[in-house]
């Protein structure tokens, strides 16, 4: 069973990787071919296509004249340790053993616009590129059309290596999810929700869902889940399984809604 997250906008890059092993990013060839063509955007031209601020504009520019190979932990970050926001920061990785990485490591990809698939502890250095952004490639107009099926043959190959019912767990949000061709996926597709009920109605509040993403990759991590019916135990922060709101491909995790 593998499960799927996006990444986040905020990472930290201010403190040296921390001392487990790392691994580099299968796609890198792909992402140093994305960075050729994000350093040809003058400031002015990145502010308008990922309709940033200038201050925004200014430190990306930055970040991709100092991209750079090889990949060492000395210009370089593991991802799971390099992602901040809502999502990551109910991952608490600081405080994994290495038994929780090992899991993480084999059940875990974080979809990227720059990288295409990540594993937990793939190194990476600071970006900002939206799986959205509509940058031409010779490949296309857009990322989605620069990846193409590649980050879908790449999670088939993560399912397969696994000893276990090839399952995909969708915790991604829909901009990244697209990235993937549920046609072409050699496991079963099981996608997560999470919704808030309130005056006897529930909806989807972005901010909590995103949270509740990570709550439940941080649930599978620490219970070393590889059964699907296992998901449904969950149940950190007031969250239940939804019989009643979910089928065979969609489940549905509710709580009342935090005041």
């Amino acid at each position: 069973m593998l499960m799927v997250l996006s990444p986040s906008k905020g990472q930290e890059f201010d403190h040296p990787a921390p001392p487990f092993a790392h691994t580099i990013p299968d796609h890198l060839e792909q992402s140093v071919r994305l960075i050729g063509e994000l350093k040809k955007l003058t400031q002015p031209d990145l502010r308008q296509l990922m309709d940033i601020s200038d201050k925004i504009a200014d430190l990306n520019v930055k970040r991709y004249r100092a991209f750079s190979v090889p990949f060492t932990p000395e210009n370089a970050r593991q991802a799971l340790f390099a992602f901040k926001g809502d999502v990551y920061s109910r991952i608490p990785a600081d405080s994994y053993s290495r038994k929780d990485l090992a899991y993480a490591q084999d059940h875990l990809r974080i979809l990227s616009g720059l990288y295409g698939t990540l594993r937990p502890l793939d190194l990476i250095q600071p970006y900002r590129l939206e799986m959205k952004t509509r940058l031409k490639t010779t490949a296309g107009d857009n990322l989605y059309d620069f990846w193409g099926e590649r980050i879908t043959q790449s999670l088939n190959a993560a399912m397969a290596a696994l000893e276990e019912t090839p399952v995909l767990v969708n915790l991604a949000s829909t901009e990244y999810f697209k990235a993937i061709k549920p046609k072409k996926l050699t496991g079963r597709l099981l996608t997560l929700h999470f919704k808030e009920i309130k005056n006897g109605k529930s909806r989807v509040i972005a901010i909590f869902a995103k949270r509740a993403r990570g709550m439940m990759a941080h649930f599978m991590i620490k219970n070393r889940i590889k059964n699907p019916e296992e998901i449904k135990q969950f149940d950190t922060a007031g969250y239940r399984f939804s019989t009643g709101d979910s089928d065979a491909d969609n489940w549905r995790f509710v709580r009342p809604q935090p005041s």
